[in-house]
């Protein structure tokens, strides 16, 4: 079975802001790249506070500054069934593809790349 997402996880173990800009920019290239690849899932974890971490801002600011790159982007709180966009994806990728794309996480962010 062929996989549409890939799955990136910089919280475990953490990487320094800087790392996870330039891991970012390299799996973004590869899945444009791709003949394939559509769905990037980035684990950042929630941050160890509860309010939400380092790497959580650092994703969704790079996103913010690339999002010419992308057709969209899903905080993991609002991955859930009923987005429209989780909707899309699932159609496009499977409905059995990534158990994340279907309730509320946090911990990660959804990225459907051009």
């Amino acid at each position: 079975m062929q996989s549409y997402i890939v799955t990136l996880d910089i919280a475990h173990p953490p990487v320094t802001s800087d790392d996870a800009e330039i891991i970012l920019e390299v799996e973004l290239r590869k899945i444009r790249n791709s003949t394939s690849l559509r769905v990037l899932k980035i684990i950042h974890g929630y941050g160890s506070k509860g309010r939400g971490g380092t790497l959580k801002d650092v994703v969704r600011n790079w996103l913010y500054v690339n999002r010419n790159l992308v057709r969209c982007s899903i905080d993991g709180e609002q991955a859930n069934i009923f987005n429209n966009n989780i909707q899309e994806i699932l159609k496009v990728c499977g409905h059995n593809v990534d158990t994340d794309l279907r309730s509320p996480n946090r911990g990660i962010t959804i990225v459907w790349v051009k």
